[in-house]
């Protein structure tokens, strides 16, 4: 009987998200190593790269000020000492906060900012940035945020990305040499107009044939999977492009990479 999943599909030479010198699938940190630290924390980030993993994956609020952030919640309660939204509180306002997820240890953790997260990158690593403020609505805050990324020197090696079209959409317009990521819960075929895809997991069984149909169109696919162990035989099957993981090391492991720090 004929399988009803396809041979692993070569991508074309002109694909997304390409870090030369890097083993795919890359291993995308989930907020970094948030297993070993509290997430979107510079501890997380640095844990996740001594790990040897390819992606920093975070997410992206702005502050009162205008300073583009890291945290993964809308409000401060759940991972820091402080309450009420992000966005109400200037910068200053946020460093004074612990991000440490109430693990004492951490406690001189702070609210990382984006120029913080990506000034830890290796020139051979890239660097995904959910977009979670609706102020990427407006493509000004977009060209922003790709002048910033072109300052810091990792423009070529990051991806914006979101659950909204809209706020892709935004940002593309302000920043059009800036790769956008599409993440979906419901749709099984690839969307067009974006460099990168992230289906939820289970879509790739619904779809086989997915990721050759996104790679036959220069598209990267990343399953939205932060617990992918159990089924990277899959996505190394299918052909995907990275994985998504909240403990980095564990999925090198299974990957039968090396991981830098034991």
């Amino acid at each position: 009987m004929r399988s009803r999943f396809p041979g692993r599909h070569s991508p074309p030479p002109g694909l997304s998200l390409s870090l030369p010198g890097r083993e795919k699938p890359y291993v995308m940190a989930h907020r970094g190593n948030r297993v070993a630290c509290p997430e979107n924390t510079l501890a997380s980030f640095r844990r996740a790269l001594e790990d040897g993993a390819d992606i920093l994956e975070t997410d992206l609020w702005v502050s009162s000020d205008g300073v583009f952030v890291c945290i993964h919640d809308g409000t401060l309660d759940r991972t820091t000492d402080g309450r009420g939204a992000v966005e109400a509180r200037s910068l200053a306002e946020l460093k004074a906060l612990s991000a440490s997820c109430s693990r004492p240890v951490f406690a001189a953790e702070r609210i990382p900012t984006l120029a913080e997260v990506a000034t830890l990158l290796p020139p051979d690593r890239g660097l995904a940035l959910e977009l979670k403020s609706d102020r990427f609505l407006d493509p000004r805050v977009g060209r922003r945020l790709g002048e910033e990324l072109a300052a810091l020197g990792v423009l070529g090696r990051s991806v914006v990305l979101s659950f909204s079209r809209a706020r892709l959409d935004a940002t593309r317009l302000g920043a059009p040499g800036l790769p956008s990521g599409w993440i979906t819960l419901k749709e099984s075929r690839p969307a067009r107009g974006v460099e990168l895809l992230g289906p939820f997991w289970p879509l790739l069984l619904v779809n086989p044939l997915y990721v050759a149909l996104a790679h036959r169109r220069g598209q990267a696919v990343a399953p939205l999977d932060p617990a992918p162990d159990g089924r990277l035989w899959l996505y190394r099957l299918l052909g995907c492009d990275a994985v998504l993981t909240n403990d980095p090391a564990q999925t090198l492991r299974r990957l039968g990479r090396s991981v830098t720090r034991s």
